[in-house]
């Protein structure tokens, strides 16, 4: 909801006074003042006698414009109002659309009935041949949204693609897979990514509110413009103090979200990860063999209790085989393992193993004897 204004007399309906009286007085004058004010609609009890007068002879003087259509050839547009947003902020977004002339009047209509305060965040489909009363009425209540996507961190594309199938959603699987395949021809994401690369890591998890004709395409593009907002120069400069590309830091967050159960552990963790990778250590990271070994036949992406034969599987995505990173992402991170990746915890760890408190938590060693005494009983 938006807040309203204060209620002291415009200085605009101040400087116009006189211009306003004359005007109703005329209009009083020749009988037609009537009809104009019915046109208006009722005014907001709310409203100071002094105020709601002033504003009623503004709008009566400019009424000619409130009625008739507001750009006949513009067609549908389609408007988004963030939550919080004040009237005049909104007249602002429909003038830089081309509805609106005179975001002032349109101001002055939705403060005169009382819809400045009832303006709902959200969604609009809007047309060029409405009236400014009928948009000021229209933007109060938006478009249901079709449903909301919501898509945690570290789960792998598959993993979303499952969802859009048990979901109500027009969006099928099949298609996201497809569409998460390759990045759209002149992303500025191209240059990043190895000619091979899927979308994995760079489909932010979070929620997404789709209409009923989102297309698997424009949810791809949604989910990649959250990274883009998510990936600000500062973390961009942050990977490069690393020593990493942004294709590197992604996949390295993708581990790190994998790996840690508890957020606060996170930057412990990429500190232990890139600790190993300065010395040319492999980083025999569990989840990079769950990822190589993929659906399990009870339907789960992520194999728990992974076997010594598992720690084998011939695979550029084992750790435990290959040192360096992997090919690319094997999950898409959130922005608390993007961030701990460019300001890791700075220690000499290079072990870590689940406590045996079943808290989730990690014990952290330097030395190999260090990580096996850390071991469970």
């Amino acid at each position: 909801m938006t807040s309203r204004r204060s209620s002291a007399v415009p200085v605009l309906l101040a400087a116009l006074l006189l211009v306003c009286l004359g005007a109703a007085a005329a209009g009083l004058a020749a009988g037609i003042l009537p009809d104009q004010l019915a046109s208006l609609g009722p005014a907001d009890p709310s409203l100071e006698p002094v105020e709601r007068w002033l504003l009623t002879a503004y709008l009566v003087l400019y009424s000619p414009r409130l009625g008739g259509p507001l750009a006949p050839d513009l067609g549908q547009i389609e408007l988004t109002i963030e939550p919080g947003s004040s009237a005049r902020q909104v007249a602002a977004s429909l003038e830089s659309l081309g509805l609106v002339d005179d975001p002032e009047l349109f101001v002055r209509y939705l403060h005169y009935r009382g819809l400045d305060t009832g303006i709902e965040a959200g969604r609009y489909t809007l047309d060029g041949s409405m009236a400014l009363t009928q948009v000021a009425q229209a933007l109060q209540s938006a478009e249901a949204a079709a449903s909301t996507l919501t898509v945690p961190e570290g789960w792998r594309r598959e993993q979303v693609a499952d969802l859009l199938d048990r979901s109500q959603l027009a969006v099928g699987g099949e298609a996201f897979l497809a569409a998460s395949l390759q990045l759209p021809a002149g992303h500025w994401l191209e240059p990043e990514l190895p000619p091979a690369a899927t979308l994995e890591g760079y489909l932010f998890p979070d929620s997404y509110q789709l209409a009923e004709d989102t297309s698997a395409e424009e949810l791809v593009a949604a989910m990649l413009d959250n990274f883009t907002a998510k990936l600000t120069p500062v973390l961009r400069r942050a990977f490069a103090d690393r020593g990493l590309n942004v294709h590197q830091a992604v996949t390295l967050a993708s581990i790190v979200e994998r790996e840690a159960a508890v957020a606060e552990e996170m930057p412990q963790i990429a500190s232990v990860f890139l600790n190993r990778l300065a010395l040319g250590m492999k980083l025999d990271a569990d989840p990079t063999v769950q990822f190589a070994l993929g659906r399990q036949p009870d339907g789960g992406w992520w194999k728990a209790g992974l076997t010594f034969a598992d720690l084998e599987i011939d695979s550029p995505f084992n750790t435990y085989r290959f040192a360096g990173l992997p090919p690319g992402p094997i999950a898409n991170p959130g922005l608390a393992s993007l961030e701990a990746v460019a300001q890791p915890t700075e220690t000499v760890y290079l072990f870590f193993r689940a406590a045996c408190d079943g808290s989730g938590r990690h014990l952290f060693a330097v030395t190999f004897e260090e990580h096996q005494a850390n071991a469970c009983d």
